[in-house]
């Protein structure tokens, strides 16, 4: 005979986990932001790996062993709930955002590619030709600007799209 009510009482205080939802997912939050930062617009196997791996080792710490259904519906609302006032906050308040969003980092400028930056961002040189081959430029001296964006891609301004508008000298005002 099933036990109903194991299934919908909860054994730990709801606060409890609510707090324990909302302490992990800052620090888990603050990890994924500041150590693993970003990777060239994808998420590697490698980063799947670890994330797949926290997600484990947190477990128990999220939940405290969390037998009942209230518990565990609870513990992914709280989670939910901070993955959408983070957002939230992001949208309503610019210093937030720049807080939580990396800042856009230049990799190719005026068609030299800024090593320095790559280094940092541990982007090789064939990860770069990559990008900038799926933007259609075989070579990085066509590029005006390459940037690793906050959300690990890369933006690609080509040389030849500078000022394509209409000269002052050839419009004709309407007044």
């Amino acid at each position: 005979m099933s036990d109903w009510r194991a299934l919908f009482v909860p054994e730990h205080s709801l606060v409890e986990i609510a707090l324990r939802g909302t302490l992990m997912y800052i620090f888990l939050f603050l990890i994924l932001r500041f150590v693993m930062q970003r990777q060239a617009g994808a998420v590697s196997l490698a980063d799947l790996l670890v994330i797949v791996l926290l997600a484990d080792v947190s477990q128990n710490a999220f939940s405290n062993e969390y037998k009942s259904l209230t518990e565990g519906i609870l513990l992914v609302l709280t989670i939910v709930g901070w993955n959408y006032g983070i957002d939230w906050l992001a949208f309503h308040f610019p210093a937030f955002e720049r807080f939580i969003t990396p800042k856009r980092l230049p990799l190719v400028v005026d068609g030299r590619i800024c090593w320095r930056n790559m280094r940092r961002e541990m982007i090789t040189h064939a990860e770069l030709m990559s990008q900038l081959r799926q933007q259609g430029i075989d070579d990085p001296s066509l590029v005006r600007l390459a940037s690793l964006e906050g959300d690990g891609s890369i933006s690609v301004i080509r040389r030849d799209d500078e000022d394509t508008g209409p000269k002052p000298e050839n419009r004709r005002d309407l007044a």
